[in-house]
Parts: structure tokens; sequence; C-alpha cells
């Protein structure tokens, strides 16, 4: 259906760039009924149990067919990125597995079809094999490339940490992508550190949740005190949900079970988070991310509830 449809921006009416992840970590996340082979991954559907199988090679061909201007190289995520031994077969395997994606991306015209294609750094909490992996993935001459395995349960620190080993190796000409990220806080550390790119399910899985993120704090909309509030969740976004709804409004949607109640919610934090970007950006244009962060951290960070029921 997408691609009888023209692919994903035809079919969501999106003229922006779309990024597409390959199935590496989902088969992470789907480990207990999953089988790894060098020639990829059967697990099971989730809808009806079916057998089903993901190579290198369908991966390609997936993205290629959704139509997106980023497409990932198919990997081996670690479950523990501190089992060095685990963590080297994952690694190795993600380099072979490279090979494969790079060779059937040539052979669909990924490139000519305008879609990028970038390979995946592992590797685990280990420098020899982070460093290892750096060059064996920049040995493709691709367009971009992604630090990946560090945020798969950790604490920020070791984040931190993986992240600050592996991006002085990167080619500083080509796109960094930081894969899983996705708080404010990490925003500031991980643009400080050189990446330009991240992913993470955090705006929409909040969203779902009853939780925003707004420039006056973080809000829980669970909480009573939004029960009667007349004001819009974030008096400085122009979102949807800010400009036409009255936070008690989307608490009321979100309670009952009404679908709209989270997607409004998705969308302001995708908002906020699209124009805490657009301020990033621009600071470290004029040489001013430090301030910013000052700034932004402490009131966005901090937790808000209205005092009283009215705007």
């Amino acid at each position: 259906l997408v691609r009888h449809m023209g692919g994903l921006h035809s079919l969501m009416d999106w003229p922006g760039p779309i990024l597409t992840d390959s199935g590496g970590y989902q088969v992470f996340s789907m480990a207990d009924v999953s089988k790894i082979s060098e020639k990829g991954v059967t697990f099971r559907s989730i809808i009806d149990g079916s057998p089903m199988h993901l190579s290198p090679e369908s991966a390609m061909e997936i993205q290629v067919d959704l139509g997106a201007d980023v497409i990932m190289a198919f990997d081996q995520c670690p479950s523990d990125p501190h089992d060095r031994k685990q963590v080297e077969e994952a690694t190795h395997r993600t380099h072979r597995w490279l090979d494969r994606c790079v060779k059937r991306w040539q052979e669909l015209d990924g490139l000519a079809r305008g879609q990028a294609l970038f390979g995946i750094v592992q590797g685990g909490c280990f420098e020899d094999l982070r460093k290892l992996s750096v060059e064996a993935i920049t040995s493709h001459d691709l367009v971009g490339y992604a630090i990946g395995g560090i945020s798969v349960g950790e604490g920020r620190e070791a984040i931190r940490e993986a992240f600050a080993m592996t991006t002085p190796l990167l080619p500083k000409h080509k796109p960094r992508y930081l894969m899983g990220i996705g708080t404010p806080v990490d925003f500031f550390d991980a643009v400080a550190q050189g990446a330009d790119l991240f992913d993470c399910v955090t705006p929409t899985r909040h969203g779902r949740n009853h939780q925003a993120f707004t420039s006056r704090g973080k809000v829980n909309l669970r909480n009573k005190s939004w029960a009667t509030y007349t004001g819009p969740l974030d008096p400085d976004c122009p979102c949807p949900a800010c400009k036409n709804y009255p936070a008690a409004a989307i608490r009321h949607l979100c309670n009952v079970g009404e679908m709209l109640g989270g997607s409004l919610l998705s969308m302001h934090n995708l908002t906020f988070f699209h124009r805490l970007m657009a301020d990033i950006r621009g600071a470290v244009a004029e040489g001013t991310l430090q301030a910013l962060r000052a700034e932004v951290l402490p009131r966005v960070e901090a937790r808000f509830q209205p005092e009283s029921t009215c705007a």
C-alpha cells in the first residue's frame, strides 16, 4: 500500500524529511521471540504468529519502498552493552550485514532515488570495539553515520561516555546521528559533543501517557490540578493543542480513552522539541549554547502544576 501510494511522504502528506529504521532495534526489543543468525532474523508476527524473516537485503528493500530520505543499515544491537563476548559478536555481525546492505542499496539505486544510507556504529561500552566499529563502518563512503547500542537501558553518564569515545573518530564533515535519545538534557549534551540528529519515542510515548513538555516545566495531566484548568497547556506554544483546547479538555479526552487526547499531546511535544532544537541551532551558530542551556533546562526540567483553575 505504501509503495502504491508513492511512499510515506504521499501517504502522510508530509513534505519534510523522513528517516526510517531498519528493524535492528525492534529485533532487540523482541529478543524473546526472535532468532538471530548470519542470514538475518527470524521471528513470529505479533499479529497472527506467522513466521517472518528480516535480512539486510529485505531491510533495504522495505525502506526503499517506504521512500524515506534517510534509511538505516540493518544492525544487531546487543542486549547487554557490558557483555564483551556478546558485544563483540554483535559488532562484527553488524559490519558484515552493512556490506550486504550497501550492496543491495546500490543495486536498488538508492542514492539516485534520493535516499541516504547511514551505517551504524556498535561496540557497546568498549572503547577498542567502538574504534574498530568506526573503522569498519566508515570504510564505506556513506552520507552519514549513526552511533547505536548506547541507549538500551544505561544511565545518562554511560551514554555520554560511549558517545564521547565514538564521536571524535567519525568524519567531521558528515552527519552524526545519536540513536535513541529524547529529552532536553540529552539534546544539549549531545549537541555539545557534536551530534547532528537524534530519534526517540519520548514525545509520542509521553503524549500517550498524558505527559507533556512545556515552557513552564513538565506536565502530568493525570494530576487533579488540571481537571478544571481553563487555560492552554502552554501559553507560549503555537501547536493545535495549545491554540484550540483548554488543558482540562485534553485531560478529559485522555481520561476517557479518546485517541485525540494522546494525539494532541504528541503534536504538542513534537512542537516543543522542534522549537527547542531551533533555539539550539541558533545558539550553536551564535556561540551561546551553554548560556541557552543554563536558561532553559532549570525551567523545562522542573515539574509544573497550575495554581488556579483559570489561565
